[in-house]
C-alpha cells in the first residue's frame, strides 16, 4: 500500500482505554496501531497488522495522513498516547510528524517496539518512553532476526526504554537474563504470555517470585484480564 509520504500505514487508532500493560499499566490511553512488523511471533496477539496469509492488507491497512490521526486521537482527551504495531520503527522516517504534533497537544507519547530497529535521533527526541519487548525463542523467530544487541543499547542509552519480555513461564527467565547481562539492560519488566484471564493469571502466579528474585519488575495485561482478545481494547 502506497501513499503519499507523508502518510503512515494504519491498522487502528483506538480510545480512550487503559495502557494494558509495563510501566504506565492503567493509565488512561489512546492508541495508534501502525501495519506491518518485520517478525512473525507464534504468539503474537494482533496478526491482522501483518499476516497476510490469514488476512488481506487492503481491509486491514489503510494510509492516514498525520493530521487526521492526529485529529482522531486529540477527540479522546487522553493524557498518554501510545504508538504501536506492528513494529511502527518500521515507518520511523515518516512518524516525527505526528509525534510532534502529539508533543505540542500536551500528550505523553510512549512507542511499543520489539527492539530490532534503533530509533533514529529525531524520533528519539519526541518520545517520552520506549516500552521495547526483546522476542524469546519461545516466539517462534530466528535468532539474528529477534535479537539485535546494538540496537537494544541504543534503547538503554537513550534513558528512556522499559524492556518487557513475554514469557511463558520461569524456564524463559534465564534466556532473558543473558540478554540483560550482555546489554546492561537496566529496568526490566517480565509480562506472562496470554490472550486470555485464566493463562495471564497462571503464568503470572508461576512467574512472579522468580522475576522479584531476580530484582525485575512484573507486569500484567490488564486489558486481557479485563476484555480477553477483544480488538480496539
Amino acid at each position: 500500500m502506497a501513499g503519499p509520504h507523508r502518510d503512515l500505514v494504519v491498522s487502528e487508532v483506538f480510545g480512550p482505554t487503559v495502557q494494558g500493560e509495563g510501566p504506565s499499566l492503567g493509565r488512561r490511553a489512546g492508541f495508534v496501531r501502525l501495519g506491518r512488523c518485520n517478525l512473525a511471533c507464534t504468539f503474537c496477539d494482533t496478526p491482522y497488522t501483518w499476516d497476510w496469509s490469514r488476512f488481506d492488507p487492503a481491509t486491514e491497512l489503510t494510509a492516514r495522513a498525520v493530521d487526521d490521526i492526529a485529529a482522531e486521537v486529540e477527540a479522546m482527551a487522553v493524557p498518554l498516547v501510545v504508538i504501536t504495531g506492528g513494529e511502527p520503527l518500521l515507518q520511523q522516517g515518516r512518524l516525527a510528524p505526528l509525534l510532534a504534533r502529539l508533543r505540542a497537544g500536551g500528550h505523553r507519547i510512549e512507542v511499543e517496539t520489539a527492539g530490532t530497529i534503533a530509533p533514529s535521533g529525531d524520533v528519539a527526541d519526541l518520545v517520552d518512553g520506549f516500552n521495547v519487548s526483546p522476542k524469546l525463542a519461545t516466539s517462534g523467530n530466528p535468532l539474528d532476526r529477534r535479537y539485535r544487541p546494538d540496537v537494544l543499547r541504543a534503547f538503554q542509552a537513550t534513558g528512556r526504554a522499559a524492556f518487557k519480555f513475554v514469557a511463558t513461564g520461569p524456564a524463559d527467565l534465564d534466556e532473558i537474563q543473558a540478554m540483560v547481562d550482555e546489554c546492561g539492560l537496566t529496568d526490566v519488566w517480565v509480562m506472562p504470555e496470554g490472550a486470555d484471564a485464566a493463562t495471564v493469571r497462571e503464568r503470572g502466579a508461576e512467574l512472579a517470585d522468580a522475576v522479584l528474585a531476580r530484582g525485575w519488575q512484573l507486569t500484567t495485561r490488564l486489558h486481557v484480564l479485563l476484555w480477553g482478545d477483544e480488538r480496539g481494547r
